[in-house]
This record gives structure tokens, C-alpha cells and sequence, in this order.
């Protein structure tokens, strides 16, 4: 079982470490495009697909690391007015939304991503890509959100600080 759980510590950051590479491919690819552009050459089509399909899996593959470092933006101007008892109550109960939600949409992701399975669906632009080469990323990461803001039901971390705008 720890063997399970640092490969699942693991996995979390390398995602992120992959999400900001793209991120730099985005730079990238955009700088060589408009220079092609501006030098009156034609950009390769495979430029303007991979920044589309960076922007998707960029986003997906680094929330659950954003989850785990409390990243994503949620307003804390209730919670800091609470007492510390509410306070975590109310902190567990919007992790316990959280999970539920990213449940609902990790279920629905695998659905979208069988479906495009079975249906050899595909992406046309430049190339023909498989869709579920895409849709794995909805399953794969609200699964990982889901296990991250479970941490936040369970464990001894909060989710919310309750220190309104002085954490950051």
C-alpha cells in the first residue's frame, strides 16, 4: 500500500512538470508562428494543432496539483468570519461538493472517452487524431481532483485558511 501511494505522491507533480512544459511549447509555438507569419511564410499546420491540444491537457494535467497546493482561486471572506469549529465544518463540506463534483465529471469524462472509443471517432484539423487520444485527460485528472480534495474531507489540512486575503 505505501508503494501505491508514493507512486500516486508522484504522479501529481510530474503531471504539473508535464503542464508546464506545454506551457513553454505555447511560448514557443507562437513565437515561431507569428515570425513565420511576419517573414510572409505560411505556419506549419501541426504548430496551430499542438497549441490547441497543449491548452487542453495543460489545463487538465496540472489541477490536481493545483488542488493539493490549494491553488485554484475560492474566496474566503465567509469562512475567516467563522469560528474555528464552523470553520472547519463548513471547509470539509465544500471539499465533500468538490469531490462529488469531480466524481460527476470523471465519470462523465470516461463515458465521453469510451465513447469515442467505440465509435472511432476523431479529431479532423490539420491531422486525424483520435478523440480519445483527447477526452483520457477528463477521467485521468478529475479522478486525481477528486482524490485531492478527498485529502482535504479526511485529513488534517483545511481547505480554506480562514485568513482572508493574508496567505497569499
Amino acid at each position: 500500500m505505501e508503494i501505491l501511494r508514493r507512486i500516486y505522491l508522484g504522479i501529481v507533480p510530474l503531471m504539473a512538470i508535464v503542464a508546464g512544459a506545454m506551457l513553454i511549447w505555447l511560448m514557443v509555438s507562437i513565437v515561431v508562428s507569428v515570425t513565420m507569419r511576419n517573414l510572409g511564410m505560411q505556419p506549419y499546420a501541426w504548430l496551430f494543432t499542438s497549441s490547441e491540444y497543449a491548452l487542453l491537457y495543460m489545463t487538465m494535467l496540472g489541477a490536481p496539483w493545483l488542488v493539493r497546493e490549494k491553488g485554484h482561486v475560492h474566496i474566503e471572506l465567509l469562512t475567516s468570519a467563522l469560528p474555528p469549529r464552523l470553520q472547519r465544518g463548513v471547509s470539509r463540506f465544500v471539499a465533500v461538493l468538490c469531490v462529488l463534483v469531480c466524481v460527476i465529471l470523471a465519470w462523465s469524462g470516461a463515458e465521453l472517452f469510451l465513447s469515442n472509443i467505440e465509435r472511432q471517432d476523431y479529431d479532423v484539423r490539420a491531422y486525424f487524431t483520435p478523440k480519445w487520444i483527447l477526452t483520457i485527460a477528463f477521467p485521468v485528472s478529475f479522478t486525481l481532483m477528486a482524490l485531492e480534495f478527498a485529502r482535504f474531507v479526511h485529513g488534517d489540512d483545511l481547505l480554506h485558511s480562514g485568513e482572508a486575503g493574508l496567505h497569499e
